[in-house]
């Protein structure tokens, strides 16, 4: 059946992420037995749980449905509330120019680096 949930992809997903089976049936405002069956394959989801799980995991539906191997997803839902700094950083940003992004990404890349080598170092 086409787009239909690769259970080994939802593992991979969720493994990825370093969450256990209950944290992401809690993520998932399911019970733990209602996740686990469906990364075990006992239970299909409908097309449109599928986009919630892949939204919860950080993936995308193509990548869960077999369709790519990229992991990453297609959007992101950055909450005010909990991310209230991001929220501003996006909202600001769709204002910008081409350039400005391309500027904004160069930094905040070179950013990144800089922390993953000072955690590094340590």
């Amino acid at each position: 059946m086409e787009n239909q949930l690769i259970p080994e992809r939802l593992k991979m997903a969720r493994e990825k992420l370093g969450i256990t089976m209950a944290e992401a049936s809690r993520r998932l405002n399911l019970s733990k037995i209602g996740y686990c069956r469906y990364e075990y394959g006992e239970r299909v989801p409908s097309y449109q749980t599928v986009e919630v799980i892949a939204r919860c995991l950080c993936t995308s539906v193509d990548y869960l449905v077999g369709k790519t191997e990229d992991m990453s997803p297609d959007y992101l839902v950055i909450s005010k509330k909990d991310a209230p700094y991001l929220f501003e950083l996006v909202q600001n940003a769709y204002s910008f120019d081409s350039d400005t992004l391309k500027r904004l990404i160069a930094y905040s890349t070179r950013i990144c680096e800089s922390q993953l080598t000072s955690k590094t170092d340590k």
